[in-house]
């Protein structure tokens, strides 16, 4: 079970750090479609950066693995908010659900709930 939560650890932190560092231009528009301040999207990007850092140093150091695992699933269920307030397509829903659905995994797998 620790690979699969280690992979998914590194699929996760690969991905979003993938997307808000490299893609930042389809960010930027995502968040003018929410009509939400460029202040919020640094914030954001900022906040997943540094959850992605720390799934990461997880795999050697497992106790900082939880909390960042339960706040990158609440940002990633923020995200699929704001796809359905906005009335995006579900295949702009399906990123942020599958990262959903891996945090909390992750967050259950290191918390022995499995």
């Amino acid at each position: 079970m620790q690979i699969y939560t280690h992979l998914a650890q590194l699929i996760i932190a690969v991905s979003v750090s993938y997307i808000w560092i490299f893609r930042l231009d389809n960010i930027v528009l995502e968040f003018k479609q929410y009509q939400l301040p460029d202040v919020v999207r640094n914030l954001v990007g900022a906040s997943k950066i540094a959850l992605s850092t720390l799934l990461v140093a997880g795999i050697w150091f497992p106790a900082l693995v939880f909390i960042p695992a339960l706040f990158m699933a609440f940002l990633m269920l923020s995200a699929q908010y704001f796809h359905f307030k906005v009335k995006n397509p579900w295949a702009k829903h399906l990123p942020s659900f599958v990262f959903l659905l891996l945090s909390l995994f992750v967050a259950a797998s290191v918390s022995h709930f499995f």
